[in-house]
């Protein structure tokens, strides 16, 4: 049991060292080992289900931008919990949407107003680890918003976005996997 041990700490100190993106599926050989992700509490705010008595379909999301969590209701008193970044002052909105559209690894153009805030950001991105939109986004309806990873783990809890919702990367995979196309997603403010 302590060599298999050595073995994986040694793999992962390589994987790390050569800088493989630890939650994607196709470049990290242990992503299974884990069922599917890394996992839970990898990130700053560790992924749990919660008590959350409701009327709300499963597979509805809530997002508490007061509380910076994201919850994915399971059943009438269970929801997934997770830890999100939001929108700093003056970005934080509300309402109803519905996911539509969801892809890996997203390319990213900032918005005309993003960059006339920022004129230093690249005009578009391809995706990948690099990327602000981190392993997976979720388009909420027409807006320019989206529930996506982050390549900054460090802002998740934190309001530091233009209004996006940022998770780390291995919770916002293993949110991608949970919802569809359609799925209700209610914001709080």
């Amino acid at each position: 049991m302590t060599r298999l041990f050595t073995v994986i700490v040694t793999a992962v100190t390589l994987l790390v060292g050569t800088g493989v993106a630890m939650a994607d599926p196709e470049m990290n050989p242990f992503f299974n080992l884990f069922g599917g992700g890394a996992p839970s509490g990898t990130g700053p705010i560790p992924r749990t289900t919660v008590s959350f008595p409701n009327n709300y379909a499963p597979g509805t999301i809530i997002i508490n931008t007061r509380e910076r969590r994201l919850y994915l209701i399971q059943n009438s008193s269970q929801a997934l919990r997770y830890g999100i970044g939001v929108g700093r002052d003056g970005f934080r909105w509300g309402g109803v949407h519905r996911i539509s559209a969801k892809k890996e690894w997203p390319s990213w153009t900032p918005p005309s107003q993003m960059l006339r805030r920022r004129p230093d950001l690249p005009r578009h991105m391809v995706g990948g680890p690099d990327n602000p939109l981190g392993a997976r986004a979720m388009y909420l309806g027409s807006t320019l918003y989206r529930i996506h990873g982050s390549n900054e783990p460090e802002t998740i809890g934190q309001a530091v976005s233009s209004g996006c919702f940022r998770m780390v990367n291995d919770d916002v995979i293993d949110l991608y996997n949970r919802v569809h196309v359609g799925a209700t997603v209610i914001v709080k403010n």
